[in-house]
């Protein structure tokens, strides 16, 4: 996958994609990333990528032309993909978003900065995406936690396929407790059909903890698994 990321700091990304099984992808060419900095297109001598506010207010806000004729440019440099705006009002980023955005071959990710891009440049964009709701000072970390989400799902980017898929979020749930040796810590213990070699009783064991982890800490996630007859028999006897 190649994945194109248009910024006014390309230097805050130097360490961030060298380390971890996303350093391993980027060496082993499973995840290509190139960096382009839209300053290199601002108006004038200073390279003037913002200006005030139409009817005022405070903070400066992102010209459309610098922003979009890079984004042209680096359009025409690799085969098509989609335009990702990272802003408040995307879509929320999910797991099930970003298996759909993984299965594309390229992405490009655009990072606002200020208070936020001219209207006239969203039209550029083939979708918005949001990490949450709460205000960051731009879209650097949300490109990174994109790129670090997306990656996983390339396989051979982490060792072993299962891992990706027993994490939390992968088939719509939270992942199970996870327990390691030694087997009695300071009187805690774990539970004994994980030490018991049952391998179809323990993926059963593990399933029922994850629906009831989910239905506790995350209700809103829960609401909106798709459970089986089987599952919610599995909980019903968990809580009674």
């Amino acid at each position: 996958m190649r994945i194109d990321i248009v910024t006014l700091l390309p230097a805050l990304f130097d360490k961030v994609f060298e380390e971890s099984v996303l350093g391993s992808a980027v060496r082993n060419g499973l995840v290509e990333i190139f960096l382009h900095n839209f300053r290199e297109y601002g108006d004038g001598r200073h390279r003037t990528v913002d200006d005030t506010a139409f009817g005022g207010g405070p903070g400066m806000i992102l010209k459309p032309a610098p922003l979009v004729n890079c984004l042209r440019d680096v359009r025409r440099l690799a085969a098509p993909g989609p335009v990702i705006g990272l802003t408040p009002q995307g879509l929320p980023l999910n797991q099930k978003l970003v298996k759909e955005l993984a299965s594309f071959d390229r992405l490009i990710l655009v990072c606002g900065r200020y208070e936020g891009f001219d209207e006239r440049i969203i039209s550029e964009f083939d979708l918005e995406l949001s990490i949450g709701d709460y205000v960051l000072t731009g879209g650097e970390i949300a490109a990174m936690t994109v790129v670090d989400a997306v990656s996983r799902m390339i396989p051979g980017t982490v060792g072993r396929q299962e891992s990706v898929e027993q994490d939390s979020f992968y088939e719509g749930l939270l992942d199970h407790p996870q327990y390691t040796r030694p087997a009695t810590w300071e009187g805690l213990e774990v539970p004994a059909i994980l030490q018991e070699g049952n391998h179809a009783g323990i993926e059963e064991f593990r399933h029922c903890r994850s629906l009831l982890t989910t239905a506790v800490s995350r209700p809103d996630v829960f609401s909106a698994a798709e459970l089986s007859d089987h599952d919610r028999e599995a909980l019903q006897s968990l809580l009674s």
